[in-house]
Order: C-alpha cells, then structure tokens, then sequence
C-alpha cells in the first residue's frame, strides 16, 4: 500500500519563487530512492500561505529510510525559507476496480 507524505511550508509571500527555484534545482534528487514513487510542489493559489511539498512511497519505511539517510547529510548554506511546517502522513486507499 503506498504511503503519501505532505510537508506543509509556511512561505512568506515574497519567498514563494525563491523556494520554487531550490525545489526546481534538485527536483530529480530523491528519482533513486527505493520506494520513492512521486514528487509535487504545490502553490497556494487562495486561502493559504504554505506549499506542499507531495511524495507519494511505496512503503512507509521506504519513507522513513529516505527521511533518516538524509537528515545528518542535509548541509544546506542558505537560509531557510519557510518559517514553519507540519508533515502529514497518509495511506492511500485501495477502493477496489
């Protein structure tokens, strides 16, 4: 059953392209990753100020694999530009054919 994780970022409206333009430069990061299935970028457009950062995992220790390979190595220069974020997980549902 593949999981969906969503990392919820709170982007001031002025650093809604900055943010695009480091996703758009490393978009194709996580494409070997076992398990890892997709990616989205998702812009607000109305009623919110923070982007959501999809990917969709075969598993979710696929997830917890990427997610625990990565954190000691994730030396970023530059300053953050989200000031806030919530991840939320989900299972996607089989509803049968």
């Amino acid at each position: 059953m593949s999981v969906v994780v969503i990392n919820a970022l709170k982007v001031p409206a002025d650093a809604g392209s900055e943010l695009e333009s480091r996703f758009a430069a490393r978009k194709h990061s996580v494409d070997g990753s076992p398990g890892f299935e997709g990616f989205q970028l998702l812009r607000p457009v109305a009623g919110d100020d923070r982007y959501f950062v999809y990917t969709q995992w075969a598993t979710r220790e696929d997830f917890e694999n990427w997610r625990d390979q990565r954190a000691p190595h994730d030396h970023s220069a530059k300053e953050p530009v989200a000031t806030g974020m919530d991840l939320l997980e989900f299972e996607v549902v089989d509803l049968g054919e």
